[in-house]
């Protein structure tokens, strides 16, 4: 993998490089420094985080006192029986259990999920950073919000808090009035509030909080988080050392329904973020060559991607980059567009092991776009991926995207002529070099993808039925239903494509990001093989036949039954025959 080189701004330059080893010498070889080394030491000390090993590092907090109380530790808690029915409805309302959220105290104590190395980090004392953390909310449950504002005040170094920005995205629910702005009268202008006028959605409403604070660094969070221990200081480093870089700290996982707090990967692991190429965000483990170049597991690391709700970025250079594209609506492929943006624009993006931050992962959205999303002509979710392939995309990349959604071909991803401007003006680099430079490990997982000889329906003649997923995740088995023309058997929920189905070059069955297989006794929709893109099967254009090649069988419905099967081939016999319509656009 070709390095990508950092930056160096402010008093980096050439002295940190030269001086390090004098560090490394003095400080963990446990000699006595010269006088005249002892300044070059102190700067460096100043400057550039350090480990030192067996000592606290200079941001390091005491121990939090875990008490005998609901949540304490981060542990679940649940319900007495009399709370039960509160906590369902509550659970319906917000996509999480309020009624637990709101028996357990704002400042809760939580566990240390970061590595133990991480306590002995030595951070940059003077960094003149304050960050403003802006919190996008709509209709959030009100002690999720508020425990979200007091972890901030309480596991951040004042010095580095210029505020806590929140900006409401037209919520209507009562408390998120005129108590919401009595309660923050308390943390006596810290902690402000501002409203949008009508909904904007997430991507709009994070833009105008940028735009709105008042700190040199905007640190982004989701509603529903519990910042964890000395969260801030390595977020804001990197930043300090290079304002091009955006950092991203590690995500640990609270449970919608009984708060547990629980880091969601191993111990000593590190994952990066990259995606498919129907644009789904995918994470895999940092490639060995690249975690063989660093000295430490728990420093920061390149990432090409990331998952979009929590980092942190130079506020300035937020907005020089255009901040997010206004063109894309509510939420959804905002990750990716920043996240190119930066890489192909000369910045780069770390992800910090040393900054944990708890994130609420509902089980459901609560509620819906109402307008926004009626100003979409499709599923608005691929319009923005479209739009954000379209600016960012080679040509030759653009088709992998397009294999894997070809629907998407037929929507309207609007005016980006504006996106290509800063794109032209900011001299980016092309998507080639992305790949080659920044997310080459990506291929290893999702390597380019073959053309689609066929997609669409892929209708049985003898039953007059579609092959389906019949609305079920993998892995499952398959099935066929009535041809309903839409590819999704729900049109509004986009990643149903129970009979939009492509076969490709290599003989790959696929639905969605899954692929479809076969057994002895039975058809089913599996996860596609990791790194593999050919199949099994094979169309005959004559005979209308698709055959398993490794069985030796076709695919067949069960004139009876209706059921998929595979069985010894049959020309001629309509049940055994299958035919492929290209669905049309609706929109």
């Amino acid at each position: 993998m070709n390095p990508v080189a950092w930056k160096r701004s402010r008093v980096l330059k050439l002295v940190a490089a030269g001086s390090l080893v004098l560090v490394i010498l003095y400080l963990f070889l446990g000699r006595t420094p010269t006088p005249d080394i002892l300044p070059i030491i102190e700067q460096i000390k100043r400057e550039v985080p350090f480990l030192s090993p067996g000592k606290l590092g200079n941001f390091e907090p005491p121990e939090e006192l875990i008490i005998d109380a609901p949540g304490e530790g981060g542990k679940p808690y649940e319900l007495p029986p009399e709370k039960k029915n509160e906590g369902e409805e509550s659970l319906s309302n917000y996509g999480m259990n309020m009624a637990v959220s709101d028996m357990i105290s704002l400042e809760r104590s939580i566990p240390d999920t970061r590595m133990d190395e991480c306590k002995y980090w030595n951070y940059p004392e003077h960094m003149g950073l304050k960050a403003s953390v802006v919190i996008v909310f709509h209709n959030e449950g009100f002690s999720t919000l508020m425990r979200n504002v007091k972890t901030i005040i309480k596991r951040t170094p004042p010095e580095m808090l210029e505020e806590v920005l929140l900006v409401d995205d037209f919520s209507d629910k009562e408390n998120l009035k005129s108590e919401l702005e009595d309660y923050i009268k308390r943390f006596h202008g810290k902690v402000r509030l501002v409203r949008n006028k009508e909904r904007e959605g997430l991507i709009r409403t994070r833009t105008r909080g940028a735009e709105e604070s008042r700190g040199n660094v905007v640190v982004f969070l989701d509603a529903h988080c519990e910042v964890n221990r000395n969260w801030l200081p390595p977020l804001l480093a990197p930043i300090y050392k290079d304002r091009t870089t955006m950092t991203v700290p590690v995500i640990d996982g609270v449970d919608h329904q009984n708060f547990h707090y629980r880091p969601v990967y191993s111990p000593g692991t590190n994952f990066r973020g990259i995606f498919e190429w129907g644009m789904y965000y995918k994470e895999t483990e940092i490639p060995p060559d690249m975690e063989a170049m660093r000295p430490h597991k728990s420093a920061p690391y390149k990432s090409p991607t990331h998952a979009g709700g929590l980092f942190a970025i130079d506020r300035q250079y937020f907005l020089e980059l255009g901040a997010y594209d206004p063109g894309l609506l509510v939420w959804g492929g905002e990750n990716f567009e920043l996240s190119f943006k930066i890489w192909q624009c000369g910045g780069s993006i770390e992800w910090v092991p040393c900054s944990r931050v708890g994130h609420v992962y509902r089980g459901f959205m609560p509620y819906n776009f109402g307008k926004l999303a009626e100003k979409s002509k499709g599923p608005l979710i691929t319009i923005n991926y479209k739009r954000v392939i379209e600016v960012w995309f080679d040509e030759k990349h653009k088709e992998y995207f397009y294999t894997r959604e070809p629907m998407a071909r037929f929507l309207d991803h609007g005016d980006i002529s504006k996106q290509l401007i800063i794109k032209n003006n900011l001299k980016c680099k092309n998507f080639q070099w992305f790949m080659e430079n920044v997310a080459p490990d990506m291929l290893v997982k999702y390597p380019e993808l073959p053309p689609n000889t066929h997609w669409g329906e892929m209708r049985n003649k003898g039953s007059s039925t579609c092959l389906d997923t019949m609305g079920r995740p993998a892995p499952t088995k398959m099935g066929v239903s009535g041809c309903h023309g839409y590819g999704n058997n729900q049109v509004r929920i986009q990643y149903r494509k129970s009979q939009l189905v492509r076969l490709n070059t290599e003989g790959q069955i696929g639905i969605g990001e899954r692929c479809v297989e076969a057994d002895k006794s039975s058809v089913k929709l599996i996860f596609c093989p990791m790194g593999k893109v050919d199949g099994p099967w094979k169309y005959d254009e004559k005979t209308a036949l698709m055959m398993h090649e490794k069985m030796g069988k076709c695919l067949a419905v069960h004139p009876n039954s209706n059921s998929l099967l595979l069985r010894d081939c049959e020309e001629g016999n309509t049940y055994y025959q299958w035919v492929w319509k290209k669905l049309q656009s609706k929109y």
